[in-house]
């Protein structure tokens, strides 16, 4: 009867499982990808927190990111605790996740687009 019952090797990876697993894959190839676009609900988002006169957050204003990320590409990257479910895109360039940071949910999905980059972005939407 114990037969039936699957170890925990054979169940299914959890959404944050896969979400840990693919963002390492990506960020451990270093690869860097070209930028697709910021989500127009995320974009406006980010530019009413920006304008927000209590805003005190030190990043760097949205327009500059999305220039940065056209010209330098993208890549993965964790946040300092790699189990959990931070995960980040930054301009190719960059190391500061607090200053260049964006969620993959807030890229804009294209048919171009890496198909795992694809995968992640899906993932952290939920």
């Amino acid at each position: 009867m114990s037969e039936d019952i699957p170890t925990h090797s054979e169940k299914e990876p959890t959404r944050k499982e896969k979400i840990i697993a693919l963002a390492l894959e990506l960020h451990e190839r270093n690869e860097i990808f070209p930028f697709t676009g910021i989500d127009s609900e995320s974009y406006a988002k980010m530019k009413i927190a920006e304008a927000d006169t209590e805003y005190t957050d030190p990043t760097t204003p949205i327009d500059e990111r999305i220039e940065r990320f056209k010209n330098e590409g993208m890549k993965v990257v964790l946040g300092k605790n790699p189990q959990s479910e931070n995960v980040y895109v930054l301009p190719a360039g960059s190391f500061d996740i607090e200053i260049d940071g964006i969620s993959p949910r807030q890229l804009q999905l294209t048919d171009e687009m890496n198909e795992k980059l694809k995968e992640l972005i899906l993932l952290v939407r939920g």
